[in-house]
């Protein structure tokens, strides 16, 4: 069981970081490029959350092929937890994009 747990943990993570850091190496190409960063990592954390779900699922054939073995070889367990896993892909990758969205909230703070 602590297996699943530190999957749980680990999927929530790698969808988080994905998104965070693509967003924070574009701000920082922004910069270079002398264009809004917050406006460039906003834009690339909102398109990049589907790219984040099945990079931290380990790709989107091997979730398919369990959802599959679930559905049509009767295993609900195996079924059940690969949904959960998609759900908290799914929450780690909305969790990176609200972070990057914060940042934004929060430049009128910090100054621009």
């Amino acid at each position: 069981m602590s297996s699943f747990y530190s999957s749980i943990v680990q999927i929530f993570l790698i969808a988080f970081g994905v998104v965070t850091g693509a967003s924070l190496f574009s701000g920082l190409g922004a910069v270079l490029t002398n264009t809004p960063p917050l406006k460039a990592m906003t834009d690339v954390a909102g398109s990049i959350k589907i790219w984040a779900i099945a990079a931290s699922l380990g790709g989107t054939f091997s979730s398919f092929a369990m959802i599959e073995k679930g559905l049509f070889e009767g295993e609900i367990r195996t079924l059940i937890k690969q949904v959960f896993y998609i759900l908290i892909s799914l929450t780690g990758a909305n969790t990176g994009y609200e972070f990057i969205k914060l940042l934004q909230r929060c430049s009128s703070i910090w100054g621009k």
